[in-house]
């Protein structure tokens, strides 16, 4: 029987069986960690990307859906947004681990692990994922830009592919200048919702009540369409590949001691900022709801609509534009590490070994040249149906890059002592069975039509 494996599967915590296989060489381990002093001061030092890993749980993708929710169904779907942050949390941290105690991120795993046919069929799942989530940012990104200085659609989409270039520069000044680019936008967009959020000024008790789950979001497929765009946009396939890759851009000492250090920091960070996530996102829903649910605005279904209705009904002119700031900057921040992504699941299934530049300008066009087809064709009607249509494509992806992940770190065989405990494997293999479960339910709603 011929091998399924090319190499083999015991023990992934010691060198690689090939030279040259460092993910994201060009900036593996260039991020020095202080051997001593306070416990802050080595968090601070391994902080940075679980920042950069909630870009993806707040870009225009979120906003589509997190938009249309509130507008439609009001403070309900808060609790599927609470949901699929807790199931971000627990992913991204075991996509951290995979990374720090194998040294290899998520794609060159499974290159590892499966045979051609399986990497080759999980790369297209991946990068089509990649390019669902593109069309989200760089429509979002574009509509920004409108809204703002009054570029057209498709000029705008066509300036989101000048991110290639600043992502490259910001990677030759070193990752650290990268985090700080991506930190200060995010920081941007909190503010630009915390004023949005006193503007609107949600009734307390509604906002609490919309944590506590309801059947109702399974009942109706309606509903239950935007809680699994909800889901794939918060849960990002591509981002589960990007966070095994650039946790190892830290210089922690290698040994078994270092790599659990490196791995309770890493959860640390991931955990605090994609917390940053979980307000954004509900502030979003929750400015949604409170502006347009209970104001005769529940149709609202386009980001456009909703900038220019969002000043007359909070009663204040800076609403809009701090709504078109705030999307501007999540879509700048999502196009960068949606190509750092990009380059990371090129490298690893592929193993390409080109020219930096020449790697980003690829895996940048690859999804930017359906995205500037569709923008030029839909124009402005339509680009909120497309947007949400984008995050339910990405959540149909999440089980190619969701079921190896646990399945890695779930296998002593590969994990060694760095394998998860029963318990924690629990907890991800039921986060994944209700992935699984939610997308069967949405293609027998949406594909077969029933309900």
């Amino acid at each position: 029987m011929a091998k399924l494996a090319t190499v083999p599967t015991t023990d992934w915590t010691g060198p690689h069986p090939r030279e040259g296989r460092k993910s994201l060489p060009e900036v593996h381990s260039t991020i020095r960690v202080p051997q001593g002093g306070s416990w802050l001061r080595r968090l601070l030092a391994f902080s940075g990307p679980g920042y950069m890993i909630s870009v993806g749980y707040m870009d225009p993708g979120n906003w589509a859906t997190d938009i249309a929710g509130g507008a439609r169904f009001g403070y309900t779907l808060l609790s599927v947004i609470l949901l699929s942050n807790l199931m971000a949390i627990l992913l991204q941290a075991l996509a951290a681990r995979l990374g720090i105690a194998t040294g290899r991120d998520l794609a060159q795993a499974c290159r590892d692990a499966y045979p051609r046919p399986v990497n080759l069929m999980l790369w297209l799942a991946c990068e089509l994922a990649i390019i669902a989530c593109d069309l989200a940012e760089v429509i979002g990104t574009a509509i920004a830009l409108q809204l703002l200085f009054g570029i057209p659609l498709v000029a705008g989409a066509l300036i989101t592919g000048l991110d290639a270039f600043l992502l490259l520069l910001l990677m030759q000044r070193g990752f650290r200048y990268l985090e700080a680019f991506v930190i200060a936008l995010l920081a941007v967009i909190a503010a630009c919702f915390a004023v949005q959020i006193v503007l609107a000024a949600p009734p307390v008790a509604a906002v609490l009540a919309g944590f506590i789950p309801t059947t109702g979001v399974l009942r109706d497929p309606a509903m239950l369409y935007i809680a699994i765009g909800i889901i794939g946009a918060t849960v990002m396939p591509h981002n589960l590949y990007l966070h095994s890759s650039i946790v190892q851009t830290r210089a922690f000492v290698r040994d078994e001691p270092g790599k659990r250090e490196a791995i309770r920091f890493a959860t640390w960070d991931s955990s605090i900022a994609l917390m940053l996530a979980l307000f954004v996102n509900a502030a979003i829903l929750v400015v949604a709801a409170a502006a347009f649910h209970g104001s005769g605005h529940a149709d609202v279904a386009d980001i456009g609509q909703a900038y220019g209705l969002l000043s007359p009904l909070l009663g204040a002119a800076i609403a809009s534009t701090l709504f078109a700031l705030a999307l501007l900057a999540s879509g700048l921040n999502s196009t960068v590490t949606a190509t750092l992504a990009g380059q990371i699941v090129m490298e690893g299934f592929l193993h390409l070994r080109l020219p930096g530049w020449v790697r980003r300008l690829i895996t940048r066009a690859i999804a930017i040249v359906p995205v500037v087809a569709v923008t030029a064709l839909y124009g402005e009607r339509g680009t909120m149906e497309l947007l949400v249509l984008s995050q339910v494509v990405l959540s149909m992806q999440l089980p190619f890059a969701v079921i190896p992940l646990v399945r890695f770190v779930s296998d002593r065989r590969r994990m060694g002592g760095f394998v998860i405990g029963r318990p924690l494997a629990a907890a991800a293999w039921i986060v994944a069975a209700v992935i699984l479960l939610l997308n069967g339910k949405l293609l027998f709603d949406v594909v077969l039509g029933a309900g």
